[in-house]
């Protein structure tokens, strides 16, 4: 299969072709004012941003990593808390909570979503955490203070968060939402009988804007989102080496700025956000129709309350390596996100979780692949990803008769 032909996992170069003249503007305004930390590009940004998730405050960072930390430690989580989220998600949901002071435990996920499921977190809530005598939440696991959960809403598509906030407030519990790969999804609140958009529910919310997101940067880059003016002022100083102004430091911080060159070129390519979120679920959409018929797969599910913006298109397949390695052979990329539950990582062993304790995650982490997905992924490509798809299921699903046949000739034979 020649290069020509090949169908690429990401396209990251066809967009900044197209924008090469806005981008480059961006770098020329920096070089010309010599602003490159801080200042109005940043605060443009951030400005724009906030409406886009229909928030009060943007607090621009440099990865989401440090987004979602600095969002833990400006809504009161304190060293030693546990905060609870999913272990089918990036490492970097952990590290933020580790990085925070706080130790992460797990509740399994939804099967058909992969986002948290409700239902398992009800039952921690219920079965593995108690009240000490000063009515505090104590997770039975670690005998420490839960004070958190975090919701990741994975792949593009929002968590269910009403009965994930119904949960917290009877627990007392804040909710952050990791939203890094969740840029424009939204999500029907029935409580609030409205659409709302991932990042605005939560106490605060965390996105990364590395370049292969919905709406990436070109390098390193993130944005913690609020509507609490005392929590975003916080994550400013934390961004900053807990500077409230120059030279006067009310906390301990961190160098977690952005670079006004990549909140400059985010904010050239914001003003395309909402068209290619479109041109993604138009793509998603087409995907599902062309594969509605193939019962070796199984498709995303997108419930009736969601509006995904399918930063990955994820389908589950018994046989994923070998459909890798097929697709792979006729020039199309995919990927694997995540092909290990974080509760089965070396880097949690210290945790001492069982492999079995979260079936759903570890189940599905077997079976995911990710087929190519980008907003100026053709409708030629995308018909022949779907017939190498099912070229491979088809071949698979003749072995599968075969292996049934062969011995029963076999019994008949020696009858």
């Amino acid at each position: 299969m020649s290069v020509a032909n090949s169908i690429p996992f990401l396209d990251l170069v066809t967009p900044h072709l197209e924008m090469e003249q806005e981008l480059t503007e961006v770098f020329r305004k920096a070089l010309h004012s010599a602003g490159f930390i801080g200042g109005a590009m940043v605060e443009e940004f951030e400005a724009s941003f906030a409406e886009f998730c229909g928030v009060d405050h943007a607090i621009a960072v440099s990865s989401g990593t440090d987004a979602l930390r600095f969002a833990l430690i400006s809504c009161g989580i304190l060293s030693g808390d546990v905060v609870v989220t999913v272990p089918h998600t990036f490492i970097a949901t952990t590290e933020a909570i580790s990085q925070a002071g706080a130790l992460p435990e797990f509740v399994d996920i939804d099967e058909r979503t992969y986002n948290m499921s409700v239902e398992r977190l009800r039952e921690y809530l219920e079965a593995q955490c108690t009240r000490n005598e000063s009515g505090a939440l104590i997770s039975m696991r670690s005998n420490r203070r839960v004070t958190a959960v975090v919701p990741v809403h994975l792949y593009g598509q929002m968590a269910d968060m009403d009965g994930i906030l119904e949960l917290a407030e009877e627990y007392g519990l804040a909710v952050i939402e990791d939203a890094c790969q969740a840029h424009g999804a939204e999500y029907f609140s029935q409580r609030l009988n409205r659409w709302m958009k991932a990042g605005s529910m939560g106490r605060a919310a965390a996105f990364s804007f590395y370049p292969g997101k919905n709406l990436g940067a070109c390098g390193e880059a993130g944005a913690a989102v609020t509507n609490d003016s005392k929590a975003a002022a916080k994550m400013r100083m934390l961004r900053d080496h807990g500077q409230a102004h120059k030279y006067h430091h009310d906390v301990e911080g961190y160098n977690g700025r952005l670079d006004a060159i990549q909140a400059g070129l985010l904010s050239a390519k914001l003003a395309y956000l909402p068209q290619w979120n479109a041109q993604r679920r138009e793509r998603a959409a087409e995907y599902d129709r062309l594969l509605a018929n193939n019962d070796a797969i199984v498709c995303p599910h997108e419930p009736s309350w969601s509006r995904s913006v399918y930063h990955l298109y994820v389908i589950r397949t018994e046989d994923r390596d070998e459909m890798m390695n097929h697709l792979k052979g006729s020039g199309i990329g995919t990927g694997i996100h995540y092909p290990i539950p974080l509760h089965m990582q070396k880097a949690y062993s210290w945790l001492h979780y069982s492999p079995g304790d979260f079936p759903v995650a570890r189940r599905v982490a077997a079976e995911i692949v990710s087929l190519p997905m980008f907003p100026h992924l053709a409708a030629d490509q995308q018909a022949r990803v779907v017939d190498e798809v099912f070229n491979f299921t088809s071949r698979i699903s003749h072995k599968a008769v075969e292996s049934v046949e062969i011995p029963a000739l076999l019994t008949q034979q020696s009858a």
